[in-house]
């Protein structure tokens, strides 16, 4: 009897495993960069030597995002290859706060994300010494570096 209970217990956690990696194959989030399409590739260029270390959620996101591309206006496509390139350019720990920053910033008040708006926007505004002032006043607004966002 236990003998059966176990056999069933592994038959459905293989099964499980067998429907996850289905799962994963189907929405793409398991390709290596060599099996993407020449547009996918050319749109996240910049992921290229990260591509696949990127968790599967990960490489789903940029993909929908790489699909999505040639129907955005141009600014948004610039904007997209802007944020690309800032982000193959960060370290493993600043994408980790980043991350944080993005999610503290999400569970903001609304007055509250629309006044760090404004001052980010001033900030950007400002003149190189202004901003170098603003980053030494206050680094959890506007980091340590001047980095193009």
């Amino acid at each position: 009897m236990a003998v059966r209970k176990l056999a069933a217990i592994i038959i459905f956690a293989l099964i499980s495993l067998l429907a996850a990696n289905l799962a994963i194959a189907e929405d793409g989030s398991d390709q290596p960069w060599a099996s993407l399409n020449d547009d996918q590739r050319k749109v996240l260029a910049p992921l290229a030597n990260d591509w696949d270390a990127l968790r599967p959620w990960q490489r789903e996101r940029m993909l929908e995002i790489a699909n999505d591309y040639p129907k955005m206006p141009a600014d948004r496509q610039e904007r997209v290859q802007q944020r690309l390139n800032s982000w193959s350019r960060m370290t493993p720990f600043e994408r980790e706060n980043a991350r944080k920053r993005f999610q503290q910033f999400k569970s903001l008040p609304p007055e509250k994300k629309e006044e760090l708006r404004k001052q980010w926007h001033e900030y950007r505004q400002a003149s190189p010494e202004k901003r170098q002032e603003l980053r030494t006043q206050h680094p959890e607004i506007f980091g340590t570096e001047d980095v193009e966002r």
